[in-house]
């Protein structure tokens, strides 16, 4: 199923015409969050809305699937891959960087800015072209933990079930899981639940970019583990700091610095060693780690199913 729900993906991704579970999970999100948090006892409040998006999730999709088992299992299987490759977006990170790259390799910037401002949450209007690129190494990185090995690794334990409550808990976290006066209570049970659940896919994710790295031509394979040992801790997330500090030790670029979030400048401690500047193919090059993140998956479970 993981591999039907991989292809379904790259075939298709996430058509705007099929209603996407998500946003039926972010308006219930939405729903909740309007008329709990305010008040007294927001973090109690916070943690109740976490157990119950994510439980409610995995209890609706698994007795959706045991419902359709009945009509046939071929279509509770068809079904399941479906749910599952709506929980991974491999073909939506490649078009997003692409669409950011492409004109900045024209010269294109305020076009190349616009287009980052769809994927990450700083201000990106006044950025210069390394910036951009920046912007869009560092979130295509961290999404490949969240929005690819993530979610594979939970179908693999728990099927479409276990996907879903993992998407659940990280739609949760995007929209409540802010350190700021309105959400640092209501939102905390959600931030802290994301960070557990991706804990070992974002280690695995590094791990799968340097073992894909072997196959890459001048990838700097030694440099990548000296700069993940050394930096990836100095990341404020817990996670995001593995396959960032991978990224940038594989390719030879620093990392974090200056952003500005609605006119606030914010700092975030660098990652890697200044070999070069940061340049528009470093986009493309990032994109070639992430899919070869999901195919080194892949191939280990592939290793792992003929060795059973």
């Amino acid at each position: 199923m993981i591999i039907g729900a991989i292809i379904l993906d790259l075939l298709i991704g996430d058509p705007r015409w099929i209603p996407h579970p998500v946003i039926i999970i972010g308006k219930c999100i939405s729903f909740f969050e309007k008329i709990w948090n305010n008040g007294k006892l927001r973090r109690m409040k916070g943690i109740l809305l976490t157990l119950m998006i994510v439980g409610g999730t995995f209890l609706c999709v698994y007795i959706l699937l045991y419902a359709i088992n009945f009509i046939h299992p071929f279509v509770k299987v068809i079904v399941e891959i479906y749910l599952i490759s709506t929980t991974i977006a491999m073909n939506g990170l490649h078009k997003a960087g692409k669409e950011v790259a492409r004109p900045l390799l024209k010269g294109d910037l305020v076009l190349a800015r616009k287009k980052l401002g769809y994927i990450v949450g700083r201000d990106t209007e006044e950025l210069p072209p390394h910036e951009v690129v920046r912007g869009t190494v560092e979130t295509i990185a961290e999404n490949t933990v969240d929005a690819i090995i993530a979610p594979l690794c939970w179908a693999l334990i728990g099927g479409a079930p276990m996907a879903m409550a993992y998407r659940a808990a990280n739609t949760l976290d995007s929209m409540v899981g802010y350190k700021n006066e309105k959400y640092e209570q209501f939102g905390w049970a959600s931030a802290r639940f994301d960070d557990v659940v991706n804990w070992i896919p974002a280690r695995l994710t590094a791990t799968l970019m340097w073992l894909f790295s072997w196959f890459v031509p001048k990838s700097q394979k030694w440099n990548a583990l000296v700069v993940i040992v050394r930096d990836a801790k100095k990341h404020p997330s817990p996670n995001s700091g593995w396959p960032e500090a991978m990224i940038a030790g594989l390719l030879g670029i620093v990392l974090g610095g200056m952003n500005k979030y609605q006119g606030v400048v914010s700092y975030r401690a660098e990652m890697g060693n200044p070999y070069r500047r940061l340049e528009p193919t470093d986009i493309r090059k990032t994109i070639i780690y992430m899919h070869g993140a999901w195919m080194m998956f892949v191939l280990l479970l592939f290793l792992c199913a003929t060795n059973l």
